[in-house]
């Protein structure tokens, strides 16, 4: 038999094996094999995520430091976010007093304004709301910083320079982002209230004695305490992520992109699950 008719029956073979109708196990095997898979690409990025955490907040307690760089986080992620910050908690406390005032006329509970406004803004809407736009600001900056440091190949010449690239580039910014976003947070609890204030005496006609004592008499420390420790969090969150999608960015100005894209979304849902698991902690 010649070589040309032996390639003939292999192909002649090959096709009918191919052709052959799937039998319901295939199909059942095929489920497995696409939910394995799905899963290992899961836990494999977990663990990779994990280690990114271990070791960036090992490096934060870590000597060498680099005060300089860690300056110029605080000054980037707390000073430059507060306009935006202060914006959204002072329209998010004039909104909530309205909103509020619409719901509780209907029940005659027009007195609760205060208290729902104070409460609503220190524990849940300012840090949420801040961990949400400093995402979007922060994260994405740097996400894209670091990826086109990836991209254009300065990590790399960092360690050729014996500068650990986790010391000089991660920590700064996971220090920074921890500590300035609850003094973020706290500005924009005061802004917040403040505006609630505004719509109450000048739009809906409350005393100013009555709105500021029934404010202060419903505010306890723990909503203040609660709503710091969470943008602690949220700032970790928000610095972790954009450092990781940003370190392991690939090659190209669509990877960095993508790898700006992926900050923000996972840390603003991973903000939305970790402001739930806290409130059940807090206030269970």
């Amino acid at each position: 038999m010649s070589a040309q008719s032996e390639d003939a029956v292999v192909e002649e073979l090959a096709g009918s094996i191919s052709a052959r109708k799937k039998l319901p196990l295939d199909y059942i095997l095929d489920v497995f094999e696409a939910v394995g898979g799905t899963l290992l690409r899961f836990f494999s990025a977990v663990g990779r995520l994990s280690t990114f955490i271990g070791k960036s907040v090992a490096h934060c307690f870590l000597p060498p430091f680099f005060p300089a760089q860690l300056g110029r986080q605080i000054i980037d992620i707390g000073y430059y976010s507060l306009p935006v910050v202060g914006m959204t908690a002072l329209f998010t406390g004039m909104v909530l007093a309205l909103q509020s005032y619409t719901g509780f006329s209907r029940f005659n509970a027009e007195g609760a304004v205060a208290g729902v406004v104070v409460l609503s803004v220190t524990r849940e809407l300012a840090p949420v709301l801040a961990g949400l736009m400093v995402a979007g600001r922060v994260g994405a900056s740097i996400a894209a910083e670091i990826g086109t440091m990836r991209v254009t190949e300065q990590i790399d010449a960092l360690a050729t320079l014996s500068v650990n690239a986790f010391k000089y580039l991660i920590a700064p910014r996971v220090i920074a982002g921890t500590i300035m976003l609850p003094l973020l947070v706290f500005v924009g609890d005061i802004i917040g209230v403040f505006g609630g204030y505004i719509v109450g005496i000048y739009n809906l006609g409350f005393s100013p004695g009555s709105y500021l004592s029934q404010t202060w008499d419903t505010l306890e420390s723990m909503d203040v305490i609660s709503g710091l420790v969470k943008a602690g969090v949220f700032g970790f969150i928000v610095a972790v992520m954009g450092c990781y999608h940003g370190f392991n960015s690939q090659r190209g100005a669509q990877g960095v992109g993508a790898a700006t894209t992926n900050a923000v979304v996972s840390a603003s849902i991973l903000i939305l699950i970790f402001n739930y698991i806290l409130t059940q902690v807090f206030f269970s």
